[in-house]
C-alpha cells in the first residue's frame, strides 16, 4: 500500500502558504468503530456515529481492510438498492467487481475509483472476482457516501470509472507528500471526479518527519482520516493515528506532520483529507436510502419491493459501447 506511487520530484507542487495563513484548528477526534457489512466482512466507519451535521455533505465513510485474505475468505456486497445519494468507492490494494441496473460497472483495481450516482434510485452488486477469491491476498479500500440535495435526489443514476492513470498527482511544496486527487480543486489543481454536490477528496502518503499544508475553501468542512501510520494535525499538533478521524475547524488551510517513527516498514503516513460545501438539508435515512423526509423513504421502499428501482441481470456496457464510432 498504496497502489499508485509516483517520485515527487517530478510532479507539479502546491505553492508553499504564506505567513497569516488561518489553519483550521482540530474541533473533534473520533476514533473509528468496527461492524459487519455485506456478506460479513469487517468495516471500520468513523461516521455514522458522531454528529452528522460536522460531516455534511457527507453521510458515511467505511474503511475497508487492510486485511489478507486467504482462498476462500474474501467476501462483499451483492445486489441492493440506493436511492437520494452518491457512492465512492477507493480500492487501494485489491479488486471489487461493481455491477448495475443501468449496465454501468467495472473492475475496481489497485489505485481505481468508481463513483456511482444513485440519484432517483438504482440497484448494484460490489463483490471480489472469483479470481481473487480463489486465491485471496491484500484487500484495502474505501466506501465513502456523499449526499445530494433535495432539488437533485432525483437525477437519473449515472457511473463513473476513475482509471489509477487519471488521479491528479501534485507534490507538497517541500516534495515531502505525495497528493493523489480524485476529486475537486486544490490549489489550482483539478481532480478528474465529476460531482454534483462541490467537494475535494483526496488521498496522500506524507513522509516520516515531513509536513503538508493545503489550501482549503473557507465554506467546506475538513475532515482528515488516517489509513495508516501515525502523525499530527492542526497548528496545535493534534495526535492522529490509523482508524481515527479529525474534524477540523474554521479556516483557509490545514497542516499536518507525519510522524518521525512510523509503524512497521510503513514507507509514511497515510490520510484521506475530505471536504464539501454543507448542504444543511434535513435527512431522513433508513438502510440504503437517504431522502429529505420519512415520506419519501416509505415512497423510496415501496419502489424497490415494486420492481421500480431496476433489475439485477441487465447487460453490462462501457463508454465504448455508447459510441456510435467505436470500432465493433
Amino acid at each position: 500500500m498504496p497502489a499508485v506511487t509516483a517520485d515527487t520530484l517530478t510532479l507539479p507542487r502546491l505553492a508553499a502558504l504564506p505567513t497569516g495563513t488561518d489553519w483550521r484548528g482540530v474541533g473533534k477526534v473520533v476514533t473509528a468503530h468496527r461492524q459487519l457489512e455485506g456478506e460479513g466482512f469487517v468495516v471500520r466507519r468513523p461516521f455514522p456515529g458522531m454528529d452528522l451535521s460536522l460531516a455534511d455533505p457527507f453521510l458515511l465513510l467505511d474503511h475497508m481492510g487492510a486485511v489478507e485474505y486467504g482462498p476462500g475468505e474474501a467476501k462483499g456486497a451483492p445486489w441492493h438498492p440506493h436511492r437520494g445519494f452518491e457512492t465512492v468507492t477507493y480500492m487501494l490494494d485489491g479488486a471489487f467487481e461493481h455491477k448495475d441496473s443501468t449496465g454501468g460497472g467495472g473492475l475496481l483495481t489497485d489505485g481505481t475509483t468508481q463513483w456511482m450516482t444513485a440519484g432517483a434510485g438504482i440497484l448494484h452488486s460490489e463483490l471480489p472476482p472469483q479470481e481473487f477469491v480463489a486465491r485471496g491476498g491484500l484487500f484495502h479500500g474505501v466506501q465513502l457516501w456523499v449526499n445530494l440535495p433535495k432539488a437533485l435526489k432525483w437525477t437519473p443514476p449515472r457511473y463513473q470509472d476513475i482509471d489509477a492513470g487519471d488521479v491528479r498527482l501534485i507534490s507538497s511544496a517541500d516534495g515531502g507528500a505525495l497528493i493523489r486527487l480524485i476529486a475537486g480543486s486544490l490549489g489550482g489543481h483539478e481532480g478528474p471526479g465529476v460531482t454534483f454536490t462541490p467537494i475535494t477528496y483526496l488521498h496522500a502518503t506524507i513522509a516520516p518527519g515531513a509536513k503538508l499544508d493545503l489550501p482549503w475553501p473557507v465554506d467546506f468542512n475538513a475532515l482528515t482520516y488516517v489509513l495508516s501510520g501515525r502523525g499530527h494535525v492542526g497548528p496545535l499538533g493534534q495526535p492522529l493515528d490509523e482508524g481515527q478521524l479529525a474534524v477540523s475547524g474554521t479556516g483557509d488551510a490545514l497542516t499536518m506532520r507525519a510522524a518521525d517513527g512510523q509503524p512497521g516498514s510503513a514507507p509514511g503516513w497515510d490520510v484521506l483529507v475530505l471536504g464539501g460545501l454543507p448542504i444543511r438539508e434535513p435527512v431522513a435515512r433508513y438502510g440504503p436510502f437517504v431522502m429529505n423526509t420519512r415520506a419519501e423513504i416509505i415512497e423510496a421502499v415501496e419502489d424497490f419491493q415494486a420492481g421500480r428501482l431496476g433489475q439485477t441481470e441487465v447487460p453490462h456496457h462501457t463508454a465504448a459501447d455508447l459510441d456510435p464510432d467505436a470500432p465493433r
